[in-house]
Order: structure tokens, then sequence, then C-alpha cells
């Protein structure tokens, strides 16, 4: 008689965690507001002369890395294109995510049709932030983000010719294309886009963002 008793708390114990999990995956709930855990090294940026909007900076080499962000991050990565670097960046995203526990979503353009609508659904996921990976993006991004002042992007291996204060990126000698029809700080390299290098620029924007060093581009030829 005490079995099925015992079958049916465990029924509703196992519900009520599966319950719980679902709850905190929602991302539709509020959830308190993200922050830096740590900041970034000497030589990241200078406090005493912050950089003004749009200014390129070239962090210290590991000045960021010191800096991870709060609990329940929420992070949606923004993909176009299939080429090699645009899947170093996808894989340099994903793991610095599961490194630092980070709730990450993936929104994936299917085709040039699909780009503009899938930076909306991004948006609309409302994260904490935004990550841009492909070259394709770009154009889109610099229509849409000056919309959506209160989302913050980042956008890696390429930038926006004139972000507004949301939008950061993280470029290198070899990846710093800024849209159709206009000039690059440097000549395109696809080999330029290593593991090492994307991993190291990821990091280094999402510090960035954390810390509040927003609307700026790093330049991180030495990572």
């Amino acid at each position: 008689m005490r079995r099925p008793l015992l079958a049916a708390a465990t029924l509703a114990a196992a519900a009520a965690l599966l319950t719980g999990c679902a709850f905190g995956d929602d991302w539709s709930q509020p959830h308190a507001r993200p922050s830096a855990v740590g900041e970034p090294g000497a030589g990241f940026v200078d406090p005493s002369s912050p950089p003004t909007p749009e200014a390129t900076v070239t962090p210290r080499p590991g000045s960021w890395s010191g800096v991870r962000p709060s609990a329940d991050y929420r992070v949606v990565l923004l993909t176009s294109g299939d080429d090699r670097p645009t899947r170093t960046l996808v894989t340099a995203v994903e793991e610095w995510a599961e490194d630092e526990d980070v709730d990450l979503r993936t929104v994936t353009a299917d085709g040039p049709s699909d780009i503009l609508p899938a930076v909306d659904r991004a948006i609309g996921m409302h994260p904490d932030l935004v990550v841009g990976a492909g070259d394709d993006l770009v154009d889109p991004l610099a229509t849409v983000t000056p919309s959506h002042l209160s989302q913050q992007f980042l956008v890696v291996g390429a930038e926006l010719a004139e972000p507004t204060h949301n939008v950061t990126a993280v470029d290198w000698t070899g990846g710093s294309f800024r849209g159709e029809g206009l000039g690059a700080s440097s000549t395109y390299d696809p080999d330029s886009f290593t593991a090492a290098r994307c991993a190291a620029a990821v990091r280094a924007g999402v510090a960035a963002v954390l810390s509040g060093w927003t609307g700026i581009v790093l330049w991180v030829d030495d990572f």
C-alpha cells in the first residue's frame, strides 16, 4: 500500500524539478541585470582618457581574461554563412559560452533573404547580448541597430562603419569588413581567423560590453 504513494511522491518531485528547470530557461521571465565578474586588467582601456564613440582601441594582450559574465547571462549567437571564418567564429562563441556557463541560443539566417528577419528574431528574444558572426550581417545590423538602442550587440571579425553606442566590435588585420562598398582598415585575410584569435576576440569583446566600454572597436592583432 505504501509503494504507490512513494512512487507518486517521487514522480511529483521529479515533475517539480523539471518545472523549475523549464522556468529557469524561460527567457520571457525577467532576471537579474547581468554584470561583470572581475574587471579588465591594466592596458585594456585607459579610464583617465576614455575612448570617444566609434574609436578604435588596442587593448593589451590578455587584459580581458579576468572578466566573465554573472550567472544566467543570456546571449543570442546570430550567424549567416558557412565559410570557414564564420564557422571558426561560431565555434569560438559556443566554446566560450560553455566555459562560462552562458545561456546561449543560436539564430541562423536561412539565406540572404532571411538575414533581416533573422536579426529581428534575435532581437525579439530580448537577450542580454547579440553576438554577430558573418560578414553578411554587417549591412543589416547597420540598418537595424540604431532603432534598438537598449539592446547590446557585439560584432566579431568585422565592424559597422558608424556604430551607435550599443554596438561593439572586435577586429584585427585581416578581419575588418565594414559593409558593401566601404573601405576596410586592412585587406581581408580568411587565414587570420584562427581558433585562438577568434576565441580571444570573443572574450575581449564580451569583457568590453560587460565593463561598459561599448560603441568602440577593439583591435586585437596581438592576443
